[in-house]
C-alpha cells in the first residue's frame, strides 16, 4: 500500500478520522535555481557535477555570494532544503585559493558533526586536492589529534569540546587559529536559553583568541525558521549578520495531522494513552512497509515504545531489528550502525528523542508520528520536516496527550499554522554564566585595561576576580593566577558534565553499555530501577553515587519504573515585586532543595500502578530564579484545607504546562511547587523556577506576563469538558484531588475578575 492510500484509509476509517482535530494539506512547491557562481574553482565544480549537481537552489546561491563579499550569512530554510553546501561550497572553494586556510564547523551533537563529516568528506574526496577534514570530539583517538592540529582545513567539533578542549590550549592550535576565516554555526536554533547563553559567551573567547593570532574569521549561521534569526546570530556571535529565509528548493506534498486520542472516561476528561494511540499509528504505516520514524518525549517513554513496536513487528512477521530505538546515551558505534541502517533502508522504523529532530541524514522516510507536542512551534515543524526528504508525498501526525499545553495546541490549530515560530532567546550577559566564561577567558590571555568582555562592566568583574585570589593585577594586566583549570568545571549543556555510566554485569565480564547525564540519574538508576536500553530491561542493582556508576543486569519484568521528587524552596532575595494586584507577585532568588524519595511501579500496556517503594540518595541543592504568586485570604476566602491544598496543586500543574505558550522553553525547563502555606509570606504561594542554576530569565518572563498567564489559564480550565478535573486541565484528581477543579475556577474568577 502506497503512502497515499494509507492516508485514504486515516480520511476514511471512522476509528481514526475522529480524533483528527486538523488535516492540513502543505502543497507541493516548485525549486528555484540560480547557477552555480563563475568564481568557484573549476575542480570543485567539476565535484558537484559528479555528484549530479549541476545548479544550485536560490537560496545557496545568495548564501555563497554573501560570503564572497565578507558578509556573514545566516540561513534559515526548512529542513532538507540544502544548508549544508551554503557553507561547503564557500569553504572548500577558498582552501583550494589558499591551502593555508582554516575553518571551525560547531554541531550541536556529535552525532550530527559525524553526519557532516562524511558528507563534506565526499566533496571534498571527489575535488581529489588533499582537503584534509576532521572531526575533533570526545571519542577522538589521543594518537590523532596532534595531526587534527597541524594539518586539518576543516575542524568538525562541537561548543563543549571548544570550550573545554581547543580554547584554553589554543597554542597547540595556533596555524588553525592564525588562519582562521570561517567559523560555520549549523542548527542556530537549538543555541538558546541557558546552552545558548553560554555558547555565547564561547564565541566571545573564541573571537578573542583568533584576534591574538591575527585572525577575524567570518561566521556562516544555518537555522530552522524562527522569528528573530538576525537578533539570535547577533546576540551569539556578536557580528552583524545578514539573513536569508526564501527558500529555493522543491518540496512534495506534505500533510500534517493533529490527532487527539479518544476519551476513554468523559466525565474524568481522561484520554486513551497518547503512547499507545502512537503505537497504533507507527504500527499502521509500518505495516504496510512505510519507513517512519516516531519521536517521544523522553528517553523513558522512547525505550517503552520501542519496546512495543518490537514486539507488534514480530507478531506481524518481520523482524525485531527492523525497529530501532536512538537516544542520548547510546554509544557512538550503535548509532552510526542505526543511521546507516535508517539510509539503507534496513531499518524501517526508529523511535527516537528529540536526538534526531537535527539534520542528521537518516535517509528519506515518509511519515513522522510525534508522541505529544515537543515544547515548541520550531521543534515540531523540525521533527514533522523529518518526512518528505524527497519530491512524494509524506505525512507527519502530531498526537497529543493530556497534557494542558498539548490539548491547547491540538484545539486551536491557528496557534501552530497561523503563528510566527518563537524567538529564540539567550542571556549572555547572566552573571552566573558571563563569570565562568569570565574566568576561563582570562587563563586563555590576559586581560588589558581597557578591554570588554561583551559588557560594559568587565573591568569590575575582574577586579572580584582578583579578590578571589583568581587574577593578579600588574603592568595595566589581568593574569590568571589561580593552579585550577576554570573551563572544566564549567557545563554548557542543562546537566550536569558529570555522567553516570551504566555497566551491564549479565554476562562473564562487565561492559559499559550507556550513560545518564547526574540530573537524570537519581530518577532513572536509583536501586530497583528498570532501565531500558534498546528495549532491552535491566535491573538496577547497585548505584555507585560517588565513582557515578550504575551496576544493573538483564530482566523480564511487565513493568517499567517512575520516581517521584520531593521539593523544597527558600526564597534568598526578592528582586521585583507587586502587591498591587489581586494576586501578589515577585521574582527572586531561591534556593531549590530537591530528593527523589520513592519510585512508582508502572505496569505495561495498562499504564497501571502496581507498586512503590522507596529511594535512598542524597539530598540535591541549586540556586536558580522564580517567579512566584501569593494567594491572599480573599482569594481563598470559603475553601477549606482539603480544597485549598487542590487548588493550589492544579494552579501550579496548570501554570507549569502552558507556561511554554508565553516564553520559549521545554515544559521541563520550569517546574512549578505550589505550599500551602510559605514559610517565606506566609501565605499559600505557587512558586514557579527555572530548573538552571543560577536562571535563564525564564520566571523573570513570567512575571512580566503576570496577568495572560493567568486569563490563559481561567480559559483552559472553563473550556475543559471533565467535571472534577483532568490531565489536560489542573491535573488528574486522584493526585490533585477531587477538589482542584472546582477550587481552581472560584480562585482564578476571583482573581481575573478583580483585575478586569
Amino acid at each position: 500500500m502506497t503512502i497515499e492510500q494509507v492516508l485514504d484509509q486515516l480520511a476514511n476509517d471512522p476509528r481514526w478520522r475522529r480524533n483528527i482535530t486538523h488535516w492540513e494539506v502543505i502543497p507541493a512547491q516548485a525549486g528555484r535555481y540560480a547557477a552555480i557562481p563563475d568564481w568557484i574553482d573549476p575542480r570543485l565544480r567539476r565535484a558537484l557535477q559528479s555528484r549530479g549537481i549541476e545548479r544550485l537552489y536560490s537560496h545557496q546561491a545568495e548564501a555563497v555570494e554573501a560570503v564572497r563579499r565578507g558578509e556573514n550569512p545566516v540561513v534559515v530554510t526548512p529542513t532538507a532544503s540544502g544548508k549544508t553546501l551554503c557553507y561547503n561550497l564557500p569553504v572548500l572553494d577558498t582552501i583550494l585559493e589558499d591551502p593555508k586556510a582554516r575553518a571551525i564547523y560547531l554541531f550541536p551533537t556529535k552525532a550530527l558533526s559525524w553526519d557532516q563529516l562524511s558528507e563534506l568528506q565526499e566533496l571534498a574526496g571527489a575535488i581529489d586536492a588533499g582537503i584534509r577534514t576532521y572531526t575533533y570530539d570526545g571519542d577522538t583517538p589521543v594518537d590523532a589529534r596532534t595531526s587534527i592540529r597541524n594539518l586539518g582545513h576543516v575542524v568538525i567539533t562541537n561548543p563543549d569540546m571548544l570550550h573545554t578542549a581547543i580554547l584554553p590550549h589554543h597554542p597547540r592550535w595556533a596555524r588553525l587559529f592564525s588562519n582562521l576565516r570561517y567559523v560555520v554555526i549549523d542548527e542556530m536554533h537549538q543555541y538558546r536559553g541557558v546552552f545558548g547563553s553560554h555558547v555565547a559567551n564561547v564565541l566571545r573567547r573564541l573571537r578573542r583568541v583568533a584576534a591574538f593570532y591575527g585572525a577575524s574569521p567570518q561566521f556562516i549561521c544555518s537555522s530552522a525558521t524562527i522569528a528573530n534569526p538576525a537578533e539570535l546570530a547577533r546576540a551569539l556571535t556578536g557580528v552583524t549578520p545578514r539573513v536569508i529565509s526564501e527558500n529555493g528548493a522543491p518540496s512534495g506534498e506534505r500533510h500534517l495531522l493533529l490527532y487527539n486520542p479518544p476519551l476513554v472516561n468523559r466525565e474524568l476528561g481522561i484520554r486513551r494513552s497518547a503512547l499507545l494511540e502512537a503505537r497504533q499509528l507507527a504500527n499502521l504505516f509500518l505495516y504496510h512497509n512505510i519507513q517512519t520514524i516516531v519521536f517521544a518525549p523522553s528517553r523513558v517513554a522512547t525505550e517503552v515504545l520501542l519496546t512495543y513496536l518490537q514486539e507488534d513487528a514480530v507478531s506481524a512477521g518481520r523482524s525485531p531489528k527492523s525497529v530501532r530505538g536512538y537516544r542520548g546515551g547510546y554509544l557512538p558505534a550503535e548509532r552510526r550502525e542505526i543511521e546507516r541502517g535508517l539510509r539503507e533502508g534496513k531499518v524501517r522504523g526508529v523511535v527516537s528523542t528529540n536526538a534526531l529532530e537535527l539534520g542528521i541524514d537518516i535517509g528519506h522516510l515518509d511519515a513522522a508520528v510525534l508522541t505529544g507536542y515537543p515544547g515548541t512551534i520550531a521543534s515540531t515543524w523540525q521533527q514533522a520536516g523529518r518526512a518528505g526528504r524527497h519530491a512524494g508525498t509524506s505525512v507527519a501526525v502530531l498526537v497529543a496527550s493530556s497534557n494542558p499545553l498539548d490539548q491547547y495546541v491540538v484545539n486551536h490549530p491557528d496557534y501552530l499554522l497561523g503563528s510566527s515560530p518563537e524567538h529564540g532567546r539567550v542571556n549572555p550577559e547572566n552573571l552566573y554564566i558571563l563569570m565562568s566564561h569570565l574566568t576561563a577567558a582570562a587563563f586563555e590571555l590576559p586581560f588589558t585595561d581597557d578591554e570588554e568582555f561583551g559588557v560594559a562592566s568587565t573591568q569590575q568583574a575582574l577586579a572580584y576576580l582578583e579578590e578571589q585570589g583568581l587574577l593578579r593585577h600588574a603592568a595595566g594586566r589581568w593574569y590568571w593566577s589561580a593552579p585550577a583549570y576554570p573551563a572544566a568545571d564549567v557545563s554548557l549543556r542543562s546537566a550536569s558534565s558529570e555522567n553516570f555510566v551504566v555497566v551491564d554485569t549479565t554476562g562473564s565480564s562487565p561492559r559499559v553499555i550507556g550513560e545518564v547525564d547526574r540530573v537524570s540519574a537519581p530518577m532513572l538508576l536509583h536501586e530497583d530501577a528498570i532501565y531500558i536500553h534498546q528495549g532491552q530491561q535491566y535491573h538496577v542493582d547497585r548505584l555507585d553515587y560517588e565513582a557515578k556508576k550504575a551496576y544493573v543486569h538483564k530482566v523480564d519484568v511487565d513493568y517499567y519504573t517512575d520516581a517521584d521528587l520531593s521539593v523544597d524552596i527558600q526564597v534568598l532575595d526578592i528582586l521585583k515585586s507587586d502587591a498591587s494586584h489581586p494576586l501578589p507577585r515577585a521574582f527572586g532568588e531561591v534556593k531549590v532543595s530537591s530528593l527523589v524519595t520513592l519510585f512508582k511501579k508502572i505496569k505495561l500496556y495498562t499504564h497501571e500502578n502496581v507498586g512503590s517503594g522507596p529511594v535512598h540518595l542524597p539530598e540535591e541543592q541549586m540556586h536558580t530564579q522564580s517567579y512566584w504568586l501569593q494567594f491572599p485570604a480573599s482569594v481563598c476566602a470559603g475553601l477549606g484545607q482539603e480544597e485549598l491544598t487542590a487548588g493550589l496543586g492544579g494552579i501550579a500543574y496548570l501554570l507549569a504546562n502552558l507556561a511554554p505558550l508565553y516564553v520559549m522553553c521545554d515544559r521541563r525547563d520550569l517546574q512549578a511547587v505550589p505550599q500551602v502555606r510559605s514559610p517565606f509570606t506566609a501565605v499559600p504561594t505557587v512558586f514557579l523556577y527555572d530548573r538552571y542554576p543560577g536562571g535563564i530569565g525564564l520566571s523573570e518572563r513570567l512575571y512580566d506576563l503576570h496577568d495572560e498567564l493567568l486569563h490563559g489559564a481561567l480559559a483552559v480550565v472553563e473550556a475543559c469538558p471533565c467535571s472534577d478535573g483532568c490531565p489536560s486541565c489542573v491535573g488528574p484528581p486522584q493526585e490533585v484531588g477531587h477538589a482542584a477543579k472546582a477550587s481552581v475556577l472560584q480562585m482564578l474568577r476571583r482573581v481575573v475578575g478583580a483585575h478586569i
